[in-house]
């Protein structure tokens, strides 16, 4: 069987680009930390943590929600959150009646409450249904958090705590993003210990 011709520099280069990309989080010290007070600020007042993201984007705000609900590295007590794309009927309903548009914005509406977090993840920053999201939150004086990529698109500027990963490739920001959730849940997993 002939073996396939695997570019071994294509992998070095998204490893470095990849480096490259969490290197610039270093930058983003302070922000995470004020991200992570206001969550652990919220969840210890009673609040929850809502998130919401579209494709992989999506799947970054499932592993945070669970990682809330469950355990990141320890043991402790649950923590309220809800992931906005994992109720696909909540999803169909709202898209088959009010369009894709209203998906996340409806459940908002339905769920959230002054002092709350909505935390968004966005590669582009244009995602229209975010952008609806994060209009009802503010309206609701729920806390925002986006995390967003490439030059932050119409989101940016518009939450209460931002990071851009200011890079132009998909899988780079969103691997920025992962650690970003990671270092919030470790931050987060830390003052519950302590409690």
């Amino acid at each position: 069987m002939k073996k396939n011709r695997i570019d071994k520099n294509l992998i070095k280069k998204n490893i470095a680009e990849s480096v490259n990309a969490i290197e610039t989080l270093l930058l983003s010290v302070d922000r995470i930390a004020d991200i992570s007070e206001d969550i652990i600020t919220a969840l210890r007042a009673g609040n929850k943590v809502l998130v919401a993201g579209n494709g992989g984007s999506a799947a970054e705000s499932l592993h945070f929600a669970e990682e809330l609900t469950g355990r990141f590295k320890s043991n402790r007590e649950a923590l309220a959150a809800i992931a906005l794309p994992a109720d696909c009927t909540a999803l169909t309903c709202i898209g088959n009646d009010f369009g894709f548009d209203a998906i996340f914005s409806r459940q908002v509406e339905a769920l959230g409450r002054s002092g709350d977090i909505l935390i968004l993840f966005s590669t582009s920053g244009n995602s229209q249904n975010l952008l609806n999201a994060l209009e009802i939150a503010r309206k609701r004086q729920i806390i925002t958090v986006c995390l967003l990529g490439k030059n932050g698109g119409l989101m940016a500027g518009k939450a209460k705590h931002e990071i851009i990963i200011k890079h132009n490739e998909t899988a780079r920001i969103q691997e920025a993003h992962q650690v970003i959730l990671h270092l919030v849940l470790d931050v987060i997993e830390q003052a519950y210990s302590k409690k």
